[in-house]
């Protein structure tokens, strides 16, 4: 989709437009990958019942909402917003050059929650060929992990740079799925290629290793897979 000020890719089907993937990949239900021109963006608008995660690759996107929250987020970093029972807000991109990011939408683990907004930093430095969680509902995650931001799903969303060369790893445990997308470079996962600013569904795979022959930015979502 493409309007003056915005530049959309749909992983899934979004606002009546068809995409690869359908409607969806079990509770996630959106990733966009969106080009916002400098000085523009999206007005106030309104969400219920859902976990919007914003990973921001270039640039930056501000941040205001209905319950007082104001932020900046720059590239590398990561924002949460739990819609729950109903929360306004508006993404800017204030900036003098082009802002590039993920929108990802996953459905809560229940209705009616109360709504909240978070961000966090995440250096790239950290990420060096391993995946680090940057948001997450699941307890032993969290536990684990302190600057992990909440999300209330049972499901964890990962962030890995990996090196020339270098190739990083997941195990991928009974019962889950995930969904890989390469957010800068052209990786292989399994064997298989997946190029920039593609996806890749994972189920049933156990082990999943992925390869970055020039070096690859990648976001990996495990899932807790349908009954």
């Amino acid at each position: 989709m493409h309007i003056y000020w915005l530049n959309s890719r749909f992983h899934f089907n979004f606002s009546g437009v068809a995409a690869p993937m359908g409607h969806g990949f079990g509770p996630l239900r959106v990733w966009n990958d969106d080009e916002i021109q400098p000085q523009s963006g999206f007005p106030m608008h309104g969400h219920r019942d859902m976990e919007i995660i914003t990973y921001v690759r270039k640039g930056a996107i501000s941040h205001e909402d209905s319950l007082g929250n104001k932020g900046r987020t720059p590239a590398g970093d990561v924002q949460v917003m739990s819609a729950g029972t109903g929360i306004m807000h508006s993404e800017w991109n204030a900036e003098d050059e082009l802002t590039h990011l993920f929108q990802i939408w996953i459905e809560p683990r229940q209705a009616r929650l109360k709504p909240r907004w978070d961000q966090a930093q995440f250096p790239k430095a950290d990420r060096g060929n391993r995946l680090v969680p940057l948001a997450s509902g699941e307890e032993a995650v969290l536990g684990a992990n302190a600057g992990t931001l909440l999300i209330h799903q049972d499901a964890t969303l990962y962030g890995a740079l990996i090196e020339k060369a270098a190739s990083a790893s997941y195990d991928l445990k009974e019962g889950r799925m995930a969904y890989l997308v390469v957010a800068d470079g052209n990786v292989t996962v399994n064997g298989n290629a997946v190029a920039t600013r593609a996806g890749a569904a994972l189920i049933g795979e156990g082990r999943i290793e992925v390869t970055a022959p020039e070096g690859a930015e990648i976001l990996l979502f495990d899932l807790p897979r349908p009954n």
